[in-house]
């Protein structure tokens, strides 16, 4: 009966779908502009909520924005992220109900982090005896501390943070300064104010954060973080279009692999050629792997390029797999022959890894039970998680694979001034034609305008593209097609505010504002 009435309750129903919507906030849509238009709603009708709750039981009001803010959470993460859906239904082996059930599982579990903000917040409205509209600052506070412990918790799942729905947005300038968290907070300020100027409370103090907030994104849009250097590479980034469905059969590893060097060939013009992640579907130790990597180095080296390419390694001494990044050709322009040899030093080993996708967690309980957990190459080691910028014709890059790029503090350990080009691959075939890719790519763009350096992604059916320091794409492929995109990217130097001091302004201007509020008290 308790159920039943949940389902009649159409104040639940709000917040579901309030969640819902914001989907259409992310890419491939991009309405940049929706989350100030839902979240202050939605912040009013908590409110209203809370107002026909009082006097009742403080355990109640607990209650009431807690199972708001998991329902909001819950539609939040069903829409955004139901191209995982697509890997588990095509690739995991397993009915459609048992894939369903899985992905109503990760929404659960990643919904209880907006229901701790509603928590927390509840506890702090019983503390001050205040209206949620006086302590939406504090709720701020809250968001981006449950949005840090996704961010880590289980290995973390920062995706659909708010801040990457405003990479086109008027408060993207403020991402050079204070990053993706920095906007999130901003973002979350400005809805908080406008639904209190609705509500006709904190009226002065609303109306100064969002013309200060308006005022600091105008005065850092006219900055210029980092200056061009005059110096331009041509960079050439190979998509194979492999079929995921094909790619480690053993038959297919020798047209994989010639595929991309017939590709690579007719554009060795390019000093820097990317392939993306696993672009070599065979084990980097086998001969016929070691053959073709030779020939590709020397093919590489006497037309003065670089190939940097995905491939998987396996240490023999250690017995461990790990998901890599190697440089074939020029590691120098002054290198007369190729620079590969086995388990040299210029190379990146993936850190973050997926989870089942790349390492399954109880894997000695997990693998019998689905083919899910026994997907090709799950079994991967951690690299180190700072690890030297590969070099290619000079060029120092600095490479995250796939969804590495996800987590600021990883690129941020190895960043420096000499990096002068960040660099993402990925292979996004198990995601079919979902906007999974769409939002990949959105959140590398952000990656870009963080710190001021443009950025490269090569993928095996796209995203693959090219974006400028600001995080714009210059250029991109379609999808789905074996192309190659070839174009010039202008070096820069310099570095931003928040590649020098990344997160800790943010948190020190929230802790700041609960100060404020225990002062008020």
């Amino acid at each position: 009966m308790r159920l039943k009435a949940h389902f009649k309750d159409t104040t639940l129903w709000l917040s579901l779908c309030a969640g819902l919507s914001l989907v259409f906030a992310y890419a491939p849509f991009s309405h940049w502009w929706l989350p100030f238009i839902v979240l202050p709603v939605w912040f009013i009708h908590l409110e209203k909520l809370i107002e026909k709750q009082r006097p009742s039981p403080k355990e109640n009001l607990t209650k009431l924005l807690a199972k708001h803010s998991f329902l909001f959470g819950f539609g939040w993460f069903a829409s955004g992220i139901s191209w995982v859906h697509v890997s588990i239904a095509e690739f995991g082996g397993m009915p459609l109900i048992a894939s369903l059930l899985l992905m109503l599982l990760l929404c659960l579990y990643l919904a209880i982090f907006p229901a701790l903000c509603g928590y927390l917040t509840a506890k702090s409205l019983q503390l001050f005896n205040k209206p949620l509209t006086q302590i939406t600052w504090l709720f701020s506070t809250f968001w981006l501390l449950t949005e840090y412990l996704r961010s880590i918790m289980l290995t973390g799942f920062p995706w659909l943070s708010l801040g990457y729905s405003q990479i086109n947005g008027p408060l993207a300038s403020l991402g050079p300064v204070i990053g993706e968290v920095g906007i999130t907070f901003c973002l979350l300020l400005i809805t908080s104010a406008v639904a209190n100027l609705a509500m006709k409370q904190q009226l002065k103090s609303s109306i100064v954060a969002i013309l200060f907030i308006a005022g600091a994104s105008f005065i850092c849009q006219q900055q210029q973080w980092v200056k061009p250097t005059g110096e331009t590479i041509t960079t050439a980034l190979v998509q194979g279009n492999i079929e995921q469905s094909i790619k480690w059969q053993p038959e297919q590893q020798w047209p994989t692999m010639l595929k991309y060097l017939d590709l690579t060939r007719v554009n060795y013009d390019a000093s820097l050629i990317i392939w993306p992640e696993s672009a070599i579907p065979a084990i980097e130790t086998m001969s016929t792997t070691q053959e073709f990597l030779e020939i590709a180095d020397k093919s590489a080296a006497i037309n003065h390029a670089a190939i940097i390419t995905g491939i998987i390694n396996y240490n023999f001494e250690s017995r461990e797999y790990f998901n890599s990044l190697i440089v074939l050709g020029k590691k120098h322009q002054e290198d007369d022959n190729g620079s590969y040899y086995y388990n040299h030093s210029n190379r990146y080993n993936k850190n973050h890894l997926l989870p089942i996708g790349e390492f399954v967690p109880f894997g000695d309980l997990l693998r019998p039970l689905a083919p899910i957990f026994n997907l090709p190459m799950s079994s991967f080691t951690r690299g180190n998680y700072q690890q030297p910028n590969l070099v290619a014709n000079d060029i120092h890059l600095l490479p995250l694979i796939c969804f590495e790029i996800a987590f600021t503090e990883q690129l941020a350990a190895n960043f420096s001034n000499n990096s002068n080009i960040l660099l993402t691959v990925s292979n996004d075939a198990w995601f079919g034609n979902s906007h999974g890719p769409h939002q990949h790519m959105e959140i590398a763009r952000m990656r870009a305008l963080e710190f001021g350096r443009p950025l490269l992604r090569a993928t095996n059916n796209g995203v693959t593209a090219v974006t400028d320091h600001r995080g714009q794409i210059t250029e991109q492929l379609a999808q789905f097609q074996q192309a190659v995109l070839t174009t010039k990217v202008q070096l820069v130097d310099g570095m931003t505010p928040y590649s020098r001091y990344g997160n800790y302004p943010v948190w020190i201007l929230a802790f700041i504002l609960v100060f404020i509020h225990l002062l008020k008290k």
